[in-house]
Formats: structure tokens, C-alpha cells, sequence
């Protein structure tokens, strides 16, 4: 899927707003892929993969589009 960095907190963890998504879909520095926490800024656009979590879902191998 495809979508775009809405919110990164300086906690490691963010948010991507996905395209044909009504949430927000969580994202952990865990699970970025060929990029840093640190190289990604809000309003990147990014390619991830979705998982089911105890919480909801959250974005997975996160990798910049």
C-alpha cells in the first residue's frame, strides 16, 4: 500500500495516513526498512505493508516510495 507520513512523535513511532484508509494507520521505527527513523519527515510519501495488532492495524516494512 501506499501512503504518506502524517505525524512522527520523538518517541520512535508516527503515523501514516493511507490512501483509501478512514484511520490513521501506527508505524514503530521497528518496522521501517532501508531508511532511519531519522531520515523519514512528515509528508514523505511511503510504501508499507498492513498487520493486525492487539491494538488495531498498524503499518509494516515501511520503506520510502
Amino acid at each position: 500500500m501506499q501512503g504518506v507520513i502524517k505525524k512522527k512523535t520523538d518517541k520512535g513511532f508516527g503515523f501514516i495516513s493511507a490512501s483509501g484508509m478512514d484511520k490513521d494507520l501506527f508505524f514503530h521505527s521497528k518496522s521501517l526498512v532501508g531508511v532511519t527513523f531519522e531520515e523519514l519527515n512528515e509528508g514523505d510519501s511511503v510504501t508499507f505493508e498492513i498487520e493486525d495488532s492487539p491494538k488495531g492495524k498498524n503499518a509494516v516494512n515501511v520503506q520510502r516510495a
